[in-house]
């Protein structure tokens, strides 16, 4: 009986140099990619925030729990007593009307006041500084030369300067102006407004000034083509790509009014009549003036509880949990 012979294979000849080149011949091999370990699968590793973390508790929530617990406390510098008197402070805190309350409505003033002087100026400003012409430039510099001066220095020159005897009043005492500015409890809050407006508002202007910078040329070419003129523009390019900016710089400018304390003091030291004794200067006065660090606690904490909130607030009303990209349109 014969054997069959097995049929040939329809593939190539092997090669006589071995399978190696063989292989070659027909191609690369796919390659399996190599297997990534479990940290580089979840992303970056949680261990890079642990510094920034680190920071952020150590200076802002140890102190914010300190100021928390003295709250609770009657803690009397002059005498050296601590207490336990549990929400003791917070009842009489509560419960003074003639300053507290008086010094949150004054805070709300001075906060609206400041957000509608400061925010329509640093925004005209910003929007002019984002020209490309040299005198836009050299202005630029001069325009944010406020935000290097120390506070007191500040305070110091307009006291100086509002002053009765020697100040803008005594230069222009032929006009019909009043030469009390910082005296009459009238005044002194428009007068305050606009100190701190003057100190704040190259901060924000640039924040505009960069926003703007950031628009493309192309949308304003396109406007421009289609017969808008810069008013036109301003409302309908400027503007809507500048929402997110508008959104950091209210921000800013609302919770940060919550804070001005120095040129306050400077200026009045709350007087007169306390007309601009607001919460922080409350804050200083109870503390360091009354020695009381129980009630200055209870008015921190009101601030920073204020402070939150209002963050809290104009993220949800303003989407910007919701951000897209400022080039929509573009």
């Amino acid at each position: 009986m014969t054997e069959t012979a097995a049929p040939r294979s329809t593939d190539a000849p092997e090669s006589p140099q071995g399978p190696k080149v063989a292989d070659e011949a027909k191609g690369p091999r796919p390659t399996t990619p190599p297997k990534k370990s479990g940290i580089h699968r979840q992303g970056p590793s949680f261990l890079m925030a642990v510094p920034a973390v680190a920071l952020f508790g150590l200076f802002a929530l140890v102190p914010l729990f300190g100021v928390i617990a003295i709250s609770f406390l009657d803690w009397q510098t002059v005498r050296g007593t601590v207490e336990w008197v549990g929400t003791s402070n917070w009842e009489t805190v509560l419960s003074d009307r003639s300053f507290t309350w008086r010094a949150l409505e004054l805070t709300v003033y001075f906060v609206v006041g400041s957000y509608l002087f400061q925010m329509p100026t640093a925004l005209l400003l910003g929007v002019f500084m984002a020209g490309a012409q040299k005198y836009r430039a050299l202005l630029s510099v001069l325009y944010f030369l406020p935000l290097l001066f120390s506070s007191v220095a500040v305070g110091l020159t307009f006291q100086s300067l509002f002053s009765p005897n020697y100040g803008i009043s005594a230069a222009l005492s032929w006009l019909p102006l009043p030469n009390d500015w910082l005296s009459n409890p009238n005044l002194v809050m428009f007068v305050m407004v606009f100190v701190v407006g003057w100190c704040f508002i190259p901060f924000h202007a640039l924040l505009y000034q960069a926003g703007v910078r950031q628009i493309p040329q192309t949308m304003y070419e396109a406007a421009t083509l289609d017969g808008a003129g810069r008013v036109r523009q301003f409302f309908s390019i400027t503007l809507p790509q500048l929402r997110y900016t508008f959104i950091t710089s209210s921000t800013l400018m609302l919770v940060g009014s919550l804070t001005y304390f120095d040129l306050i003091y400077v200026l009045t030291g709350g007087s007169p009549a306390n007309a601009v004794r607001i919460l922080p200067l409350d804050m200083y006065i109870e503390g360091f003036s009354s020695h009381n660090l129980g009630n200055a606690s209870v008015i921190a904490v009101i601030l920073v509880a204020i402070g939150l909130a209002l963050s809290l607030l104009l993220n949800v009303l303003s989407g910007s949990t919701k951000m897209q990209s400022d080039k929509a349109g573009a």
